[in-house]
C-alpha cells in the first residue's frame, strides 16, 4: 500500500471518525499517521468520534505506512497485541502466528488463520530493516 494512498473505505467501526478526518482535509495514510496526540484530542472534541479509536488508526496509518502492509493487516496486528513496528520488531514469528490466531479465535472466526509463520516472518524483518533505518 502506498504512503500517500487515500484512506478509502474504512471499516463500519470507523464511520465516524473517517467522516470528521475528511472533514479536516485528513484522506491519506501519511497525513494520519502525522498527527499528535493534542490535534487527536481536538479533533474528536464535541463530535461523535472518539480518541481511542483515533489513537487505533493512527496507528494503522503507522504500521501501513511504515511497513507498506495493507489496512486489514494492519488491524488484526493492532488488535492482536502487535501495535507499533518496534513490538513487531521483537517478536518472533511463533509470536505473531499465536497472537493473531488466538484474537481470531476470540472473535469466534472459524476461517483458517490467514497468519502463517513465513508472512510473520516477513512482516518482522520488515519492522527489523525499518528500526535499523530510523
Amino acid at each position: 500500500m502506498q504512503v500517500d494512498q487515500p484512506l478509502g473505505d474504512l471499516p463500519q467501526s470507523f464511520r465516524d471518525e473517517q467522516a470528521l478526518l475528511v472533514a479536516a482535509g485528513i484522506t491519506t495514510w501519511s497525513a494520519l499517521k502525522r498527527l499528535e496526540n493534542q490535534e487527536l484530542n481536538r479533533l474528536a472534541k464535541g463530535g461523535l468520534a472518539t480518541t481511542r479509536n483515533l489513537k487505533r488508526l493512527r496507528g494503522m496509518a503507522a504500521l501501513v505506512c511504515d511497513l507498506d502492509l495493507e489496512l486489514a493487516d494492519a488491524a488484526l496486528l493492532i488488535h492482536s497485541g502487535l501495535a507499533t513496528a518496534a513490538a513487531l520488531a521483537a517478536a518472533t514469528p511463533q509470536d505473531v502466528v499465536h497472537q493473531t490466531g488466538r484474537l481470531q479465535r476470540q472473535l469466534n472466526n472459524h476461517r483458517q488463520s490467514s497468519v502463517d509463520l513465513a508472512m510473520a516472518n516477513r512482516w518482522i524483518q520488515l519492522a527489523r530493516t525499518r528500526q535499523l533505518q530510523n
